[in-house]
């Protein structure tokens, strides 16, 4: 071959090497588009009274666009690589824009406002009602299955301790805004860094595209604080356990998650377990036992550490308001298996199963977990969701807000990471029929949690309800008068309210009838709008009328009618 032919050769085959991965390059292009999710909503808000955010925002369709047509014909890695970068920026813009635009906050954000100043005034945090602050518009009440609304702080302490400094940033729950949406721009920076380049782009479409955890962030969830905790906990954890700054690091920041919010004490034990049964296999039982420990040592000292102010100044209202969430018997809602008694059925009986089923199947699937680990090792940090599908309250947050870990665990901690990782086998899991004797050991494990479902979603409900008659007005009803008998053999309270669609809306006030309904009793009930009058829907809307008690947990539901010039 002539040395012409090679050096053209050489010339054409160049830059083929340095050509970008088609992944790579639609990987970029997808951060990119997923940057006009939302954007449209806030320029229109902007263009209306606050120009200067309107024309940064135009600047980001100039870059998203210009960014779009680069990353089609860039040649070239490092090109692509800065491309990379400029969405990072563009997507960090348009956060800032969004917390400029909105930052009214929601019922979380206001409750840690609210503490973080009377943090700052020297005075008790747990256990104080705040109802003034869920007077205002997008300010949802939380209500409980005791007939009243929970007005307290129900996170611990971290959150407000940030809000603290910052609450000279502005009124209401803007302070909490700022410190959820600065955690947000922060994670997402620090897994941009820690993620392999090819990679990093993904970091910018799940936290920062798609609008999803943004609006999170403006609605000031502690819950996303405690996630830019774990992301640097979760990017590469298989690594864990070896000791060094990298392993201190990691732990003051689950630590420090716990400390957030309680999401991530269903994350710690999968963690834990999975760097036990990662380091058994290379540095022996001993070794592995003293690299947990020390992980745990250095997590909970930091979580002490957050929380000893209160530990020392309000013991017994700090424990409570942290066990908020667990023990506050709030009422039933969500996108999981709860909808089943909620929209599909009259109610149920047995409302506390699902309660027991979450805790059941998330029990079972770390137990599944640890006989499995070389297969479930990379589904870590989704397995503990999964409980929530079966609980309570199962909305859709608990697992969005979470989904960055997800992306860091694909990434960082592939199955081939697992391959030597140690395994429990007792002799009945080795033995020559050990596929069965496995698949009968999962069946085993997840069968108490299917059980307790299957007893949630049977139940009955325990009161019958008939509508006798509507007191009226002009297009709304301002009484109700209801037969109400209680089929079960346990005396219960009942709480009212009427809904029209998802969720449970305001409760009924009770104007005349028992407050306690005997087992196997009848009773007329008169129930008054929480605001005087129940406007009423259009034509076709389903009403509900529903019934619930919290000693023990139930649900009774019944359709009624309510059109203009009728009584049922």
């Amino acid at each position: 071959m002539r040395p012409t032919t090679i050096r053209l050769r050489a010339r054409t085959e160049a830059p083929s090497e340095e050509a970008p991965a088609q992944w790579h390059r639609v990987l970029t292009l997808l951060a990119d588009i997923s940057l006009f999710i939302g954007t449209r909503p806030m320029w229109t808000a902007a263009a209306s009274h606050r120009l200067p955010v309107a024309a940064v925002i135009s600047v980001c369709y100039a870059s998203i666009l210009v960014t779009g047509v680069l990353t089609l014909v860039a040649r070239r890695t490092r090109t692509l690589a800065r491309l990379d970068l400029v969405i990072l920026v563009t997507a960090v813009t348009l956060a800032v824009c969004g917390y400029a635009m909105y930052h009214g906050g929601g019922d979380e954000s206001s409750l840690t406002a609210q503490a973080a100043r009377e943090f700052v005034a020297g005075h008790h945090v747990y256990g104080q009602p705040w109802p003034w602050l869920f007077g205002r518009p997008g300010v949802a009440l939380t209500p409980t299955m005791t007939g009243g609304y929970d007005f307290t702080y129900g996170y611990p302490p971290l959150p407000l301790l940030l809000t603290a400094p910052l609450l000279w940033a502005g009124h209401g729950a803007a302070p909490a805004v700022l410190v959820s949406t600065a955690a947000l721009i922060v994670a997402t920076i620090v897994m941009w860094r820690m993620l392999p380049a090819q990679w990093r782009s993904a970091a910018t479409l799940v936290c920062l595209g798609l609008g999803l955890l943004p609006a999170y962030a403006r609605l000031g969830y502690p819950a996303i604080v405690a996630c830019a905790f774990l992301i640097p906990v979760v990017v590469g954890w298989p690594r864990m356990g070896y000791g060094g700054r990298g392993d201190w690091a990691r732990a003051a920041c689950l630590g420090a998650a716990c400390a957030s919010q309680q999401l991530p004490w269903f994350l710690t034990p999968f963690l834990l377990a999975g760097v036990y049964a990662l380091r058994r296999a290379d540095l022996g039982p001993r070794g592995a036992l003293t690299a947990v420990g020390r992980i745990i040592g250095v997590a909970v000292t930091t979580w002490l550490l957050i929380n000893a102010y209160f530990i020392v100044s309000e013991p017994r209202t700090w424990f409570d308001g942290i066990m908020l969430p667990l023990t506050q018997k709030a009422n039933i809602h969500g996108q999981g298996l709860v909808g089943v008694s909620l929209y599909f059925t009259d109610g149920s009986g047995r409302l506390a199963w699902y309660s027991h089923a979450s805790l059941l199947l998330a029990a079972g699937l770390l137990g599944l977990f640890v006989l499995f680990v070389r297969r479930l090792g990379p589904a870590a940090t989704v397995l503990p969701w999964c409980a929530f599908y079966v609980a309570t309250r199962s909305q859709d947050g608990y697992y969005l807000m979470m989904t960055p870990l997800w992306l860091a665990a694909a990434v960082t901690a592939p199955p081939q990471a697992f391959a030597t990782a140690w395994q429990p086998r007792p002799a009945l899991l080795r033995g020559p029929r050990r596929q069965g004797a496995r698949i009968a050991a999962a069946v085993l494990l997840l069968a108490p949690a299917l059980a307790a479902t299957t007893l949630a979603v049977t139940g009955s409900p325990p009161l019958r309800m008939e509508l006798l008659g509507a007191r009226r007005a002009t297009k709304a009803v301002t009484a109700l008068t209801v037969r109400v008998t209680n089929l079960g053999d346990t005396a219960l309270s009942p709480h009212f309210t009427l809904t029209t669609g998802q969720g449970m809306s305001r409760y009924w006030s009770i104007a005349s009838g028992p407050a306690t309904l005997g087992r196997h009793a009848s009773a007329r009930y008169e129930i008054l709008p929480p605001d005087g009058r129940f406007t009423l829907p259009g034509t076709g809307t389903r009403i509900r009328l529903r019934a619930v008690s919290a000693s023990p947990m139930t649900l009774s539901s019944t359709d009624i009618r309510l059109t203009p010039g009728s009584t049922r």
